[in-house]
């Protein structure tokens, strides 16, 4: 069995016992409290006992686990020795994989089309509940004829297909009317001038390596650089729940375990509840409560108890509150519900301690063997053993080329798909077509299909280089059409195991169902 990880000292040790770690976890606290330290501590921790971690990088800070720490960090040294543990203390690092959606600080990280699914898609793309209708149609009929969707340009063709066969198809699938695939073909086409057909494509992520432990049986730590992701909010919070759904339903049920499979860290976990309708929140409060049976632990981040809904935060059994600054109501109210989420301790007044409290230092409290919250400490968190701080990118880029999953997702595929068979079906019906049949037939109608995929590129690039002048005050937000719609339909779509045969993508999607075998690679 595992031994308890010291996390923070008062006149106690406050420690984390690793069979209770998957009861999940919150980290709170306003901005510079020393939440990123205790992400940090935490993650390390869990590596050293073989327990693989992901966690995003939002700040570029979190690198800095992957090199060992320096005695010469004279604010570290201090506090070594205010706690009592310069004598023997170790400088360490953890082992790395760095990922990055759009594959410049980490290996291309990407899902497909069918694995998201038609639920998601809709959200993301805003469309009404009539063009969510026919997008469903769209997904269905490839299902039916055995098409995969894989990339963008797969759901783009399809979609005109649909579109150009609608009268062979309503009486099997129902209307489908042109204004409505145009409205669908206009999202996808700004979906891919903002840069999101970087996500969807092959290879897919194998969950399998984010399970892996290294040589000497260290749990791999794997940071999503997030950096540039969070420009995007949504579509950051939709990724990562998107990813905590997955591996919901791969991994099998395993009960209590000595130490969990998996830990996830969800930095900024306030842009997942952003505007969520309720029907959402009891998907996520679901899957919080299941996953923990899989032997994953979810840790979220956030700088406000209140950020988390309490139906949320009520599976959160292993907490460390950060300091709090009352200056508005909103804040007054995080202050009371802090000190109230706790198991009182006669020795502290809570409300009060939360706003005195200094960087590093922090209110904790554990699960104790019986799984009951232990009494609320004030503690100061001990440092971690790797560098605080960022590395070099010369650094990154090492650690990058020399993984072990270098070369395998940094070749981008492109098999035979949804598009590939239209374009062929394209072709079939040119050849075929009879002489002088002119440009109203349906041959003659699938040999422009190229070309008026390409003229609405071409439409698409002009209009979004308009907007862009038109809100060039606003840079940070040039991805601002991609994400809008994505917050409400991210847990909705994600977080749906129990409705597999309508979330289909995100649960389990067109390419197959459980996980492949794991393999090592380390």
């Amino acid at each position: 069995m595992a031994e308890p990880l010291l996390i923070a000292k008062s006149t106690i040790d406050c420690t984390l016992l690793p069979r209770m770690a998957n009861r999940h976890g919150a980290i709170t606290g306003a901005t510079g409290t020393g939440k990123t330290v205790t992400l940090q501590v935490l993650a390390e921790s869990f590596s050293r006992i073989g327990v693989p971690v992901f966690m995003a990088d939002v700040k570029g800070d979190l690198s800095g686990i992957s090199q060992p720490g320096s005695p010469a960090n004279g604010k570290v040294k201090a506090r070594l020795d205010q706690l009592g543990l310069s004598s023997g203390w170790t400088w360490d690092a953890c082992p790395v994989v760095f990922w990055d959606v759009w594959g410049e600080q980490g290996h291309p990280l990407r899902t497909t089309v069918s694995e998201i699914g038609p639920l998601l898609f809709a959200r993301v793309l805003n469309l009404n509940d009539t063009q969510e209708g026919v997008l469903n149609i769209i997904f269905k009929y490839a299902d039916d004829n055995g098409l995969l969707l894989l990339d963008l340009k797969d759901l783009r063709a399809l979609s005109q297909y649909v579109g150009d066969h609608a009268a062979d198809m309503r009486t099997g699938y129902g209307n489908v009317s042109a204004a409505t695939i145009g409205a669908i073909q206009r999202g996808l086409l700004v979906l891919e001038q903002q840069g999101a057909e970087k996500f969807f494509g092959e290879p897919a992520l194998d969950l399998d390596d984010l399970l892996q432990t290294d040589g000497s049986g260290k749990g791999v730590v794997n940071i999503l650089a997030a950096d540039k992701l969070l420009q995007s909010p949504q579509l950051y919070a939709t990724f990562l729940l998107w990813l905590m759904s997955e591996l919901f339903e791969r991994l099998p049920e395993v009960g209590d375990l000595d130490k969990p499979k998996l830990v996830f860290f969800f930095d900024e976990a306030h842009l997942l509840f952003n505007d969520a309708p309720k029907e959402l929140l009891d998907k996520v409060t679901q899957v919080v409560r299941l996953i923990r049976s899989k032997g994953v632990g979810i840790y979220f981040v956030t700088q406000n108890p209140i950020d988390i809904p309490d139906v949320v935060l009520g599976q959160m059994g292993n907490r460390v509150q950060h300091a709090l600054r009352a200056f508005t109501p909103r804040d007054q109210k995080a202050v009371k519900a802090a000190a109230e989420t706790f198991r009182q301790n006669p020795a502290l007044d809570i409300a009060s301690v939360v706003t005195e409290l200094g960087v590093g230092e922090a209110l904790v409290s554990f699960l104790d063997e019986k799984g009951m919250p232990s009494m609320v400490e004030r503690a100061l968190v001990v440092p971690p053993h790797s560098q605080i701080g960022p590395i070099t990118p010369e650094q990154r880029g090492r650690l990058i080329t020399g993984s072990a999953l270098y070369g395998h997702y940094e070749k981008s595929l492109d098999r035979e798909s949804a598009f590939e068979v239209l374009r062929g079906r394209t072709a079939e019906a040119g050849a075929g077509a009879p002489a002088g049949s002119g440009a109203s037939g349906p041959a003659q109608k699938q040999a422009d299909f190229e070309a008026k995929l390409q003229a609405q590129r071409d439409a698409a690039t002009a209009k979004a280089a308009a907007d862009a002048a038109k809100h060039a005050p606003k840079p940070a937000n040039s991805m601002g059409g991609l994400v809008e719609a994505a917050a409400k339909s991210a847990v909705r779509a994600a977080s749906s195991s129990l409705g597999r045969q309508l979330v289909r993508g995100i649960l389990g999607g067109l390419l197959g169902g459980g996980g492949s075998s794991r393999r090592s690679r380390y």
